[in-house]
């Protein structure tokens, strides 16, 4: 006698479970608000002056590599904006520049 499971019949689906296309999730309008914590980023990097990666730790609760994540996933590739990066007095400054990226350039420094 082998010791392999057998198949077992497929239950049918029950028909409560089953989602048509006209009753499926809906999807949620953008919200426009300021108070997420991304609202919060992209503010301190507009501001002239721009922020450290330890400034935006501290005002959202992030570590280090989620703010890394957050600059190529959300500001560069998601957002489409240049984010300008330069090093003065020995901590990394990053700044959003003025308009969304239309075309790749290698001006914008590397994280």
């Amino acid at each position: 006698m082998s010791k392999s499971k057998r198949a077992r019949p497929r239950k049918a689906q029950a028909a409560s479970k089953v989602r048509s296309k006209e009753t499926g999730r809906k999807s949620v309008p953008h919200r426009k608000g300021g108070d997420s914590k991304q609202d919060h980023v992209l503010g301190l990097l507009r501001r002239p002056s721009g922020a450290t990666i330890e400034n935006i730790t501290q005002a959202t609760g992030w570590q280090s590599h989620s703010v890394r994540g957050f600059f190529a996933g959300v500001v560069r590739k998601k957002l489409g904006l240049t984010l300008l990066s330069e090093k003065t007095d020995g901590a990394r400054v990053y700044r959003i520049a003025g308009s969304p990226a239309g075309t790749k350039s290698t001006a914008s420094s590397v994280t």
